[in-house]
Protein backbone atom coordinates (compact mmCIF):
# COMPACT_ATOMS: atom_id res chain seq x y z
CA UNK A 1 0.00 0.00 0.00
CA UNK A 2 1.09 3.88 -0.90
CA UNK A 3 1.66 5.78 2.22
CA UNK A 4 -0.78 8.31 2.41
CA UNK A 5 0.76 10.90 1.39
CA UNK A 6 1.43 9.81 -2.20
CA UNK A 7 -1.07 8.47 -4.98
CA UNK A 8 -1.69 5.36 -6.00
CA UNK A 9 1.03 5.03 -8.75
CA UNK A 10 0.12 1.61 -10.29
CA UNK A 11 -1.49 2.50 -12.88
CA UNK A 12 -1.24 5.96 -13.21
CA UNK A 13 -4.24 6.20 -15.89
CA UNK A 14 -6.56 5.91 -12.52
CA UNK A 15 -4.53 7.85 -9.94
CA UNK A 16 -6.57 10.99 -10.34
CA UNK A 17 -9.32 10.15 -8.26
CA UNK A 18 -10.13 13.45 -6.74
CA UNK A 19 -11.56 16.51 -8.34
CA UNK A 20 -8.82 17.84 -10.77
CA UNK A 21 -10.17 22.00 -10.89
CA UNK A 22 -7.72 23.18 -13.43
CA UNK A 23 -7.80 26.90 -12.24
CA UNK A 24 -5.28 28.19 -14.39
CA UNK A 25 -3.53 31.09 -13.01
CA UNK A 26 -4.28 33.88 -15.50
CA UNK A 27 -1.25 35.20 -16.90
CA UNK A 28 0.25 37.11 -19.29
CA UNK A 29 -0.69 40.44 -19.81
CA UNK A 30 -2.52 40.73 -22.25
CA UNK A 31 -2.45 44.32 -23.89
CA UNK A 32 -4.73 43.31 -26.52
CA UNK A 33 -2.83 44.98 -29.24
CA UNK A 34 0.32 42.89 -27.89
CA UNK A 35 0.06 39.74 -29.94
CA UNK A 36 3.47 39.55 -30.48
CA UNK A 37 3.71 39.81 -26.31
CA UNK A 38 6.96 37.26 -26.44
CA UNK A 39 7.98 36.14 -23.00
CA UNK A 40 6.44 33.71 -20.85
CA UNK A 41 3.79 34.56 -17.09
CA UNK A 42 3.66 34.42 -14.00
CA UNK A 43 6.01 34.39 -10.75
CA UNK A 44 6.24 35.25 -6.97
CA UNK A 45 9.54 37.20 -6.17
CA UNK A 46 11.90 38.61 -7.88
CA UNK A 47 15.49 37.62 -8.12
CA UNK A 48 18.34 39.67 -6.43
CA UNK A 49 19.70 42.22 -9.08
CA UNK A 50 22.34 40.66 -11.51
CA UNK A 51 24.61 43.68 -12.49
CA UNK A 52 26.97 42.02 -15.21
CA UNK A 53 25.58 42.16 -18.39
CA UNK A 54 26.72 38.54 -19.28
CA UNK A 55 24.07 36.03 -17.09
CA UNK A 56 25.86 32.33 -16.11
CA UNK A 57 24.13 30.26 -13.83
CA UNK A 58 24.05 29.78 -10.97
CA UNK A 59 23.28 26.49 -9.49
CA UNK A 60 21.69 25.98 -6.07
CA UNK A 61 24.73 24.78 -4.73
CA UNK A 62 26.47 27.83 -5.90
CA UNK A 63 24.23 30.60 -3.78
CA UNK A 64 22.77 30.76 -0.68
CA UNK A 65 19.23 29.83 -0.57
CA UNK A 66 18.62 33.62 0.22
CA UNK A 67 19.89 34.51 -3.14
CA UNK A 68 17.36 32.12 -4.91
CA UNK A 69 13.28 32.82 -4.60
CA UNK A 70 11.11 30.56 -2.63
CA UNK A 71 9.93 27.31 -4.28
CA UNK A 72 13.28 26.86 -6.78
CA UNK A 73 15.87 24.11 -6.68
CA UNK A 74 18.02 25.60 -3.89
CA UNK A 75 15.12 26.77 -1.94
CA UNK A 76 12.64 24.41 -1.03
CA UNK A 77 10.74 23.67 2.14
CA UNK A 78 10.04 20.17 3.12
CA UNK A 79 6.94 19.93 2.38
CA UNK A 80 7.38 21.89 -1.30
CA UNK A 81 10.45 18.89 -1.68
CA UNK A 82 7.93 16.28 -1.03
CA UNK A 83 5.41 17.63 -3.48
CA UNK A 84 8.51 17.40 -6.09
CA UNK A 85 9.40 14.08 -5.17
CA UNK A 86 5.66 12.76 -5.68
CA UNK A 87 5.36 15.02 -8.75
CA UNK A 88 8.70 13.19 -9.85
CA UNK A 89 7.08 9.78 -9.11
CA UNK A 90 4.23 10.82 -11.25
CA UNK A 91 6.57 11.37 -14.24
CA UNK A 92 8.17 8.32 -13.70
CA UNK A 93 5.07 6.38 -14.31
CA UNK A 94 5.06 7.39 -17.55
CA UNK A 95 7.99 5.49 -18.71
CA UNK A 96 7.89 1.99 -19.27
CA UNK A 97 11.13 1.20 -17.94
CA UNK A 98 10.66 2.75 -14.89
CA UNK A 99 7.34 2.76 -13.44
CA UNK A 100 7.58 -0.26 -11.93
CA UNK A 101 10.36 1.10 -10.06
CA UNK A 102 8.86 4.50 -8.80
CA UNK A 103 5.44 2.82 -8.10
CA UNK A 104 7.04 0.02 -5.69
CA UNK A 105 9.32 3.66 -4.12
CA UNK A 106 6.17 5.43 -3.60
CA UNK A 107 6.11 5.09 0.07
CA UNK A 108 9.30 5.57 0.87
CA UNK A 109 8.86 9.51 0.58
CA UNK A 110 7.17 9.75 3.00
CA UNK A 111 7.36 7.07 5.28
CA UNK A 112 11.24 5.47 4.65
CA UNK A 113 11.09 2.94 7.39
CA UNK A 114 8.25 1.22 5.63
CA UNK A 115 9.82 1.60 2.36
CA UNK A 116 10.36 -2.20 0.33
CA UNK A 117 13.77 -4.09 0.38
CA UNK A 118 13.13 -4.49 -3.18
CA UNK A 119 14.91 -1.86 -5.00
CA UNK A 120 15.01 -1.31 -8.72
CA UNK A 121 18.69 -3.22 -8.71
CA UNK A 122 16.59 -6.34 -7.51
CA UNK A 123 14.02 -6.45 -10.12
CA UNK A 124 14.77 -8.07 -13.54
CA UNK A 125 15.50 -5.00 -16.55
CA UNK A 126 13.20 -4.62 -19.58
CA UNK A 127 14.70 -3.75 -22.21
CA UNK A 128 15.14 0.31 -22.89
CA UNK A 129 13.36 1.76 -25.58
CA UNK A 130 15.25 4.75 -27.11
CA UNK A 131 13.65 8.25 -25.12
CA UNK A 132 13.70 10.36 -28.09
CA UNK A 133 12.17 7.81 -31.41
CA UNK A 134 8.96 8.95 -30.55
CA UNK A 135 5.65 6.64 -31.59
CA UNK A 136 2.62 7.24 -31.14
CA UNK A 137 0.67 3.60 -29.50
CA UNK A 138 -0.20 1.35 -31.80
CA UNK A 139 -4.01 0.54 -32.50
CA UNK A 140 -5.26 -1.67 -30.11
CA UNK A 141 -3.43 -0.38 -27.38
CA UNK A 142 -5.92 1.96 -26.39
CA UNK A 143 -7.84 -0.52 -24.03
CA UNK A 144 -4.47 -0.77 -21.64
CA UNK A 145 -4.33 3.08 -21.94
CA UNK A 146 -8.01 3.76 -21.04
CA UNK A 147 -8.80 7.12 -19.84
CA UNK A 148 -8.27 7.89 -16.40
CA UNK A 149 -11.90 7.06 -14.52
CA UNK A 150 -10.96 8.86 -11.67
CA UNK A 151 -10.71 12.11 -13.59
CA UNK A 152 -13.69 14.74 -13.03
CA UNK A 153 -14.98 17.12 -15.26
CA UNK A 154 -14.77 20.14 -13.83
CA UNK A 155 -16.24 23.94 -14.45
CA UNK A 156 -13.34 26.08 -13.92
CA UNK A 157 -11.48 23.64 -16.65
CA UNK A 158 -10.80 26.76 -18.68
CA UNK A 159 -8.98 24.92 -21.48
CA UNK A 160 -10.17 21.59 -21.06
CA UNK A 161 -6.27 20.20 -20.39
CA UNK A 162 -8.55 17.52 -18.27
CA UNK A 163 -9.76 16.03 -21.54
CA UNK A 164 -6.30 16.83 -23.27
CA UNK A 165 -4.86 15.05 -20.20
CA UNK A 166 -6.85 11.93 -21.06
CA UNK A 167 -6.00 12.31 -25.16
CA UNK A 168 -2.41 12.34 -24.25
CA UNK A 169 -2.15 9.34 -22.27
CA UNK A 170 -4.97 7.57 -24.52
CA UNK A 171 -2.97 8.64 -27.86
CA UNK A 172 0.61 8.36 -26.97
CA UNK A 173 3.58 6.34 -25.86
CA UNK A 174 5.03 7.08 -22.12
CA UNK A 175 8.22 7.24 -24.45
CA UNK A 176 6.59 10.49 -26.44
CA UNK A 177 5.30 12.03 -23.56
CA UNK A 178 8.73 11.93 -21.36
CA UNK A 179 10.88 13.04 -24.07
CA UNK A 180 8.29 15.44 -25.12
CA UNK A 181 8.92 16.72 -21.39
CA UNK A 182 12.93 16.35 -21.90
CA UNK A 183 12.53 18.56 -25.02
CA UNK A 184 11.18 21.13 -23.09
CA UNK A 185 13.87 21.15 -20.45
CA UNK A 186 16.25 22.39 -22.61
CA UNK A 187 19.03 23.84 -20.55
CA UNK A 188 17.30 24.45 -17.78
CA UNK A 189 17.19 22.36 -14.26
CA UNK A 190 14.87 19.19 -14.89
CA UNK A 191 13.48 20.33 -11.33
CA UNK A 192 12.34 24.10 -12.10
CA UNK A 193 10.36 22.66 -14.84
CA UNK A 194 8.93 20.83 -12.62
CA UNK A 195 8.47 23.11 -10.12
CA UNK A 196 6.47 25.38 -11.81
CA UNK A 197 3.62 23.28 -12.59
CA UNK A 198 3.48 22.77 -9.02
CA UNK A 199 3.73 26.62 -8.13
CA UNK A 200 1.36 27.55 -10.49
CA UNK A 201 -1.28 24.52 -9.14
CA UNK A 202 -0.33 26.38 -5.72
CA UNK A 203 1.39 22.90 -4.81
CA UNK A 204 -1.37 20.27 -5.95
CA UNK A 205 0.04 17.22 -7.15
CA UNK A 206 -2.35 15.83 -9.62
CA UNK A 207 -3.49 19.24 -10.93
CA UNK A 208 -0.10 20.09 -11.38
CA UNK A 209 0.63 16.61 -13.15
CA UNK A 210 -2.31 17.04 -15.69
CA UNK A 211 -1.55 20.18 -16.32
CA UNK A 212 2.34 19.24 -17.45
CA UNK A 213 1.12 16.83 -19.42
CA UNK A 214 -1.42 18.54 -21.29
CA UNK A 215 1.32 20.97 -22.21
CA UNK A 216 3.56 18.04 -23.68
CA UNK A 217 0.28 17.02 -25.62
CA UNK A 218 0.07 20.81 -26.66
CA UNK A 219 3.50 20.79 -27.73
CA UNK A 220 4.01 17.89 -29.30
CA UNK A 221 1.13 17.75 -31.22
CA UNK A 222 -0.62 21.04 -31.52
CA UNK A 223 2.09 23.37 -32.01
CA UNK A 224 5.10 20.85 -32.74
CA UNK A 225 7.11 22.99 -30.95
CA UNK A 226 10.69 21.69 -31.03
CA UNK A 227 10.18 19.17 -34.22
CA UNK A 228 8.77 22.05 -36.38
CA UNK A 229 8.58 25.56 -35.14
CA UNK A 230 12.20 25.70 -33.50
CA UNK A 231 13.82 23.18 -36.27
CA UNK A 232 12.50 25.12 -39.25
CA UNK A 233 13.07 28.91 -37.54
CA UNK A 234 13.47 31.95 -39.08
CA UNK A 235 15.42 30.67 -41.73
CA UNK A 236 12.87 27.95 -42.43
CA UNK A 237 10.51 30.82 -42.50
CA UNK A 238 13.01 32.75 -45.05
CA UNK A 239 12.56 29.55 -47.28
CA UNK A 240 8.85 28.54 -47.03
CA UNK A 241 8.38 32.50 -48.35
CA UNK A 242 10.03 31.32 -51.28
CA UNK A 243 7.36 28.06 -51.79
CA UNK A 244 4.82 27.85 -54.99
CA UNK A 245 2.28 26.77 -52.50
CA UNK A 246 0.46 29.63 -51.49
CA UNK A 247 -0.46 29.06 -47.76
CA UNK A 248 3.77 28.30 -47.37
CA UNK A 249 4.34 31.12 -48.87
CA UNK A 250 2.15 33.16 -46.69
CA UNK A 251 3.39 31.49 -43.75
CA UNK A 252 7.00 32.15 -44.38
CA UNK A 253 5.99 35.64 -45.66
CA UNK A 254 4.34 36.78 -42.44
CA UNK A 255 6.88 35.03 -40.14
CA UNK A 256 9.73 37.40 -41.96
CA UNK A 257 7.70 40.04 -41.99
CA UNK A 258 7.13 40.05 -38.22
CA UNK A 259 10.55 39.20 -37.04
CA UNK A 260 11.56 42.11 -39.78
CA UNK A 261 9.51 44.73 -38.06
CA UNK A 262 10.64 45.08 -34.70
CA UNK A 263 6.98 44.94 -33.04
CA UNK A 264 8.52 42.79 -30.37
CA UNK A 265 12.21 42.10 -29.42
CA UNK A 266 14.19 40.94 -26.45
CA UNK A 267 16.83 43.41 -24.70
CA UNK A 268 18.23 43.70 -21.80
CA UNK A 269 17.81 43.57 -18.20
CA UNK A 270 15.99 45.47 -15.53
CA UNK A 271 17.17 45.93 -12.04
CA UNK A 272 16.47 41.98 -10.77
CA UNK A 273 18.47 41.10 -13.91
CA UNK A 274 15.44 39.81 -16.18
CA UNK A 275 15.66 39.94 -19.44
CA UNK A 276 13.74 42.58 -21.01
CA UNK A 277 10.91 41.75 -23.90
CA UNK A 278 9.94 45.01 -25.49
CA UNK A 279 7.03 45.48 -27.26
CA UNK A 280 6.25 48.14 -29.67
CA UNK A 281 1.89 48.32 -29.48
CA UNK A 282 1.25 50.76 -32.28
CA UNK A 283 3.08 48.57 -34.90
CA UNK A 284 0.08 46.12 -34.84
CA UNK A 285 -2.61 46.35 -37.60
CA UNK A 286 -5.01 43.69 -37.44
CA UNK A 287 -5.16 41.24 -40.58
CA UNK A 288 -1.93 42.35 -41.41
CA UNK A 289 -0.74 38.66 -40.75
CA UNK A 290 -2.82 35.60 -40.92
CA UNK A 291 -3.67 33.96 -37.71
CA UNK A 292 -1.31 30.73 -37.80
CA UNK A 293 1.63 32.78 -38.65
CA UNK A 294 0.87 35.02 -35.52
CA UNK A 295 0.43 31.73 -33.36
CA UNK A 296 3.79 30.20 -34.22
CA UNK A 297 5.25 33.45 -34.25
CA UNK A 298 3.93 34.13 -30.87
CA UNK A 299 5.00 30.64 -29.89
CA UNK A 300 8.98 31.05 -31.60
CA UNK A 301 9.26 34.30 -29.48
CA UNK A 302 8.51 32.62 -26.59
CA UNK A 303 10.79 29.71 -26.66
CA UNK A 304 13.60 31.71 -27.77
CA UNK A 305 13.30 33.98 -24.81
CA UNK A 306 13.46 30.93 -23.05
CA UNK A 307 16.86 30.50 -24.13
CA UNK A 308 18.32 33.79 -22.21
CA UNK A 309 16.96 32.49 -18.77
CA UNK A 310 19.49 31.66 -16.45
CA UNK A 311 19.15 30.92 -12.69
CA UNK A 312 18.29 31.99 -9.89
CA UNK A 313 16.53 34.62 -12.74
CA UNK A 314 13.55 32.42 -14.54
CA UNK A 315 11.34 34.87 -15.11
CA UNK A 316 11.10 38.09 -17.79
CA UNK A 317 9.35 42.03 -17.86
CA UNK A 318 7.99 42.97 -20.05
CA UNK A 319 7.60 46.48 -21.15
CA UNK A 320 4.41 47.62 -23.40
CA UNK A 321 5.46 51.03 -25.17
CA UNK A 322 1.80 52.31 -25.72
CA UNK A 323 3.63 55.75 -27.46
CA UNK A 324 0.70 56.49 -30.45
CA UNK A 325 -1.77 53.65 -29.09
CA UNK A 326 -5.39 53.81 -31.08
CA UNK A 327 -8.08 51.48 -31.36
CA UNK A 328 -6.94 50.83 -34.96
CA UNK A 329 -3.82 48.31 -32.56
CA UNK A 330 -7.50 46.44 -31.38
CA UNK A 331 -6.88 42.50 -31.93
CA UNK A 332 -8.32 39.82 -30.22
CA UNK A 333 -8.11 36.59 -31.72
CA UNK A 334 -4.18 36.40 -31.23
CA UNK A 335 -4.47 38.45 -28.10
CA UNK A 336 -6.96 35.35 -26.73
CA UNK A 337 -4.65 32.69 -28.03
CA UNK A 338 -1.64 34.57 -26.29
CA UNK A 339 -3.46 34.54 -22.89
CA UNK A 340 -4.20 30.50 -23.86
CA UNK A 341 -0.78 30.01 -24.01
CA UNK A 342 0.81 31.53 -20.72
CA UNK A 343 -2.10 30.52 -18.74
CA UNK A 344 -2.44 26.93 -19.77
CA UNK A 345 1.67 26.26 -21.11
CA UNK A 346 4.04 28.52 -19.75
CA UNK A 347 3.19 28.83 -16.36
CA UNK A 348 5.19 31.04 -13.77
CA UNK A 349 7.33 33.13 -15.46
CA UNK A 350 6.96 36.58 -15.91
CA UNK A 351 8.04 38.76 -13.47
CA UNK A 352 7.07 42.31 -14.24
CA UNK A 353 4.86 44.20 -16.59
CA UNK A 354 5.45 48.31 -17.58
CA UNK A 355 2.49 49.62 -19.61
CA UNK A 356 4.29 52.63 -20.63
CA UNK A 357 2.56 56.04 -21.59
CA UNK A 358 -0.96 54.45 -22.38
CA UNK A 359 -3.54 56.82 -23.37
CA UNK A 360 -6.69 57.57 -22.11
CA UNK A 361 -8.49 55.76 -24.55
CA UNK A 362 -6.67 52.60 -23.08
CA UNK A 363 -8.54 52.73 -19.55
CA UNK A 364 -11.79 51.35 -21.07
CA UNK A 365 -9.34 48.48 -22.32
CA UNK A 366 -7.55 47.57 -19.05
CA UNK A 367 -10.89 47.48 -17.19
CA UNK A 368 -11.86 44.66 -19.68
CA UNK A 369 -7.91 42.83 -19.56
CA UNK A 370 -7.85 43.09 -15.50
CA UNK A 371 -11.00 41.35 -15.58
CA UNK A 372 -9.53 38.11 -17.04
CA UNK A 373 -6.29 38.23 -14.80
CA UNK A 374 -5.42 36.27 -11.26
CA UNK A 375 -5.31 39.49 -9.19
CA UNK A 376 -1.69 38.05 -8.38
CA UNK A 377 -0.69 38.32 -11.97
CA UNK A 378 -3.00 41.86 -11.95
CA UNK A 379 -0.75 42.88 -9.05
CA UNK A 380 2.25 42.83 -11.73
CA UNK A 381 1.57 45.18 -13.68
CA UNK A 382 2.45 48.82 -13.23
CA UNK A 383 1.72 51.62 -15.45
CA UNK A 384 4.76 54.43 -15.79
CA UNK A 385 4.16 58.07 -17.63
CA UNK A 386 8.03 58.75 -17.48
CA UNK A 387 11.25 57.70 -17.33
CA UNK A 388 11.41 58.52 -13.58
CA UNK A 389 8.36 55.97 -13.25
CA UNK A 390 10.39 53.63 -15.57
CA UNK A 391 13.70 53.77 -13.78
CA UNK A 392 12.09 51.97 -10.62
CA UNK A 393 12.20 49.25 -12.46
CA UNK A 394 15.30 49.67 -14.86
CA UNK A 395 18.33 51.35 -14.73
CA UNK A 396 18.25 54.92 -16.77
CA UNK A 397 21.72 53.75 -17.88
CA UNK A 398 19.49 50.66 -19.73
CA UNK A 399 16.13 52.51 -20.73
CA UNK A 400 15.90 53.27 -24.87
CA UNK A 401 16.67 56.32 -25.68
CA UNK A 402 13.07 55.80 -27.68
CA UNK A 403 11.88 55.71 -23.72
CA UNK A 404 13.26 58.74 -22.96
CA UNK A 405 16.37 56.88 -21.61
CA UNK A 406 20.19 57.03 -21.71
CA UNK A 407 20.73 53.43 -24.36
CA UNK A 408 21.57 54.26 -27.75
CA UNK A 409 20.32 51.16 -29.27
CA UNK A 410 18.32 50.37 -32.40
CA UNK A 411 16.54 47.07 -33.05
CA UNK A 412 18.17 45.76 -36.03
CA UNK A 413 17.45 42.51 -37.74
CA UNK A 414 19.88 40.04 -39.32
CA UNK A 415 19.00 38.31 -42.25
CA UNK A 416 19.95 34.34 -41.92
CA UNK A 417 22.89 33.38 -43.59
CA UNK A 418 23.58 30.72 -45.95
CA UNK A 419 24.98 27.76 -43.44
CA UNK A 420 24.14 28.97 -40.03
CA UNK A 421 22.40 25.77 -39.55
CA UNK A 422 24.69 23.23 -41.61
CA UNK A 423 24.85 21.36 -38.10
CA UNK A 424 21.39 20.46 -37.94
CA UNK A 425 22.42 18.01 -41.49
CA UNK A 426 25.06 16.13 -39.63
CA UNK A 427 21.95 13.50 -38.26
CA UNK A 428 25.47 11.53 -37.67
CA UNK A 429 26.89 13.55 -35.19
CA UNK A 430 22.71 14.58 -33.54
CA UNK A 431 22.21 10.94 -33.21
CA UNK A 432 25.75 10.19 -31.51
CA UNK A 433 25.04 13.66 -29.11
CA UNK A 434 21.32 12.84 -28.53
CA UNK A 435 22.32 9.07 -27.66
CA UNK A 436 24.80 10.35 -25.05
CA UNK A 437 21.97 12.87 -23.74
CA UNK A 438 19.44 10.03 -23.23
CA UNK A 439 22.34 8.21 -20.84
CA UNK A 440 22.49 11.10 -19.09
CA UNK A 441 18.55 11.76 -18.78
CA UNK A 442 18.40 7.71 -17.93
CA UNK A 443 20.81 8.46 -14.82
CA UNK A 444 18.90 11.29 -13.73
CA UNK A 445 15.97 9.72 -14.11
CA UNK A 446 17.33 6.41 -11.96
CA UNK A 447 19.15 8.83 -9.37
CA UNK A 448 15.33 10.82 -9.17
CA UNK A 449 14.02 7.35 -8.57
CA UNK A 450 16.74 6.51 -5.45
CA UNK A 451 15.88 10.17 -4.19
CA UNK A 452 12.55 9.18 -3.56
CA UNK A 453 13.23 5.99 -2.04
CA UNK A 454 16.30 7.46 0.12
CA UNK A 455 13.84 10.40 1.77
CA UNK A 456 14.98 11.03 5.05
CA UNK A 457 17.77 8.43 5.03
CA UNK A 458 21.26 9.41 5.72
CA UNK A 459 22.12 8.57 2.18
CA UNK A 460 19.63 11.35 0.63
CA UNK A 461 22.24 14.25 1.03
CA UNK A 462 24.57 12.04 -0.96
CA UNK A 463 21.86 11.78 -3.57
CA UNK A 464 20.67 14.80 -3.53
CA UNK A 465 24.44 15.95 -4.71
CA UNK A 466 24.29 13.25 -7.40
CA UNK A 467 21.06 14.75 -9.06
CA UNK A 468 22.80 18.80 -8.70
CA UNK A 469 25.65 17.14 -10.58
CA UNK A 470 24.11 15.30 -13.34
CA UNK A 471 21.47 18.54 -13.51
CA UNK A 472 24.58 20.65 -14.54
CA UNK A 473 25.81 18.15 -16.97
CA UNK A 474 22.57 17.66 -18.79
CA UNK A 475 23.10 21.46 -19.05
CA UNK A 476 26.38 21.85 -20.80
CA UNK A 477 25.37 18.82 -22.68
CA UNK A 478 22.39 20.43 -23.94
CA UNK A 479 23.95 23.44 -25.26
CA UNK A 480 26.98 21.23 -27.38
CA UNK A 481 23.49 19.37 -28.76
CA UNK A 482 21.83 22.95 -29.35
CA UNK A 483 23.01 23.29 -32.56
CA UNK A 484 21.90 20.39 -34.06
CA UNK A 485 18.33 20.72 -32.86
CA UNK A 486 17.14 24.44 -32.78
CA UNK A 487 17.69 26.82 -35.89
CA UNK A 488 19.87 29.86 -35.08
CA UNK A 489 17.82 33.11 -34.74
CA UNK A 490 18.44 37.12 -34.66
CA UNK A 491 19.96 36.66 -31.08
CA UNK A 492 22.19 34.18 -32.11
CA UNK A 493 23.17 36.27 -35.23
CA UNK A 494 23.70 39.92 -32.98
CA UNK A 495 26.25 37.76 -30.30
CA UNK A 496 23.42 37.37 -27.77
CA UNK A 497 23.28 33.57 -27.46
CA UNK A 498 26.51 32.54 -27.75
CA UNK A 499 28.55 28.71 -28.06
CA UNK A 500 27.94 26.76 -24.76
CA UNK A 501 25.25 28.85 -23.36
CA UNK A 502 26.93 31.95 -22.83
CA UNK A 503 23.94 35.05 -22.66
CA UNK A 504 25.44 38.61 -22.98
CA UNK A 505 22.31 40.48 -23.67
CA UNK A 506 24.66 43.93 -24.36
CA UNK A 507 26.54 42.34 -26.63
CA UNK A 508 28.40 44.70 -29.17
CA UNK A 509 28.87 43.09 -32.26
CA UNK A 510 27.40 40.02 -34.00
CA UNK A 511 30.06 37.49 -34.62
CA UNK A 512 31.54 36.52 -37.61
CA UNK A 513 28.82 34.64 -40.18
CA UNK A 514 28.89 30.97 -40.22
CA UNK A 515 29.44 31.18 -44.14
CA UNK A 516 29.29 33.45 -47.22
CA UNK A 517 25.44 34.05 -48.12
CA UNK A 518 24.67 31.93 -51.25
CA UNK A 519 22.39 33.10 -54.16
CA UNK A 520 18.72 32.89 -54.10
CA UNK A 521 17.92 29.99 -55.11
CA UNK A 522 15.64 30.82 -58.10
CA UNK A 523 11.85 31.46 -57.20
CA UNK A 524 8.69 33.97 -56.79
CA UNK A 525 10.26 36.97 -55.58
CA UNK A 526 9.76 37.70 -52.33
CA UNK A 527 9.08 41.33 -50.69
CA UNK A 528 11.39 41.55 -48.25
CA UNK A 529 15.30 41.00 -48.34
CA UNK A 530 16.11 37.56 -48.75
CA UNK A 531 19.28 35.74 -47.61
CA UNK A 532 22.84 37.59 -47.04
CA UNK A 533 20.44 41.04 -47.75
CA UNK A 534 21.70 43.83 -44.79
CA UNK A 535 20.17 43.82 -40.82
CA UNK A 536 16.57 45.55 -41.54
CA UNK A 537 16.46 48.69 -39.11
CA UNK A 538 13.50 49.64 -37.19
CA UNK A 539 13.02 53.30 -35.50
CA UNK A 540 10.80 54.55 -33.10
CA UNK A 541 8.75 56.39 -36.14
CA UNK A 542 8.01 52.79 -37.74
CA UNK A 543 4.64 52.13 -37.95
CA UNK A 544 4.28 49.18 -39.94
Amino acid sequence: MPSPGLPNLKNPRVLLESRVDIVLCAVAVALACAYGLLYQQTTGSNPDPQTDTEISELHPSDTMATDIPPGRPGNLTPEQEDKLRQLWNLIMSLGEETSTAAADSASASIAPSEKSAAGRGDKPKKKRTSLFSRKDKKEGAATSTAVPAGIKEDGDDKYGQTAQFKEALANQSPEALRATIWSMVKHDHPDALALRFLRARKWDVEKAFVMMISTMHWRLTEMKVDDEIMKNGEAGALEAAQNSDPKIKQLGEDFMTQARSGKTFIHGLDKGGRPICQVRVRMHRQGEQCEESLEKYTVFLIETARMVLAPPVDTATIVFDMTGFSLANMDYTPVKFMIKCFEANYPESLGAVLVHKAPWVFQGIWKIIKGWLDPVVAAKVHFTNNVKEMSEFIEPSHILKELDGQENWDYKYLEPVAGENDKMKDTTARDALLSGREELIHEYEETTIQWIKEAGTDKEAAIKAQREDLARKLRDDYWKLDPYLRAKCVLDRTGVIQDGGKIDMYSKGAPAPVAAAAPTPAAAPAPAPTNGAPAVETSVDDVD
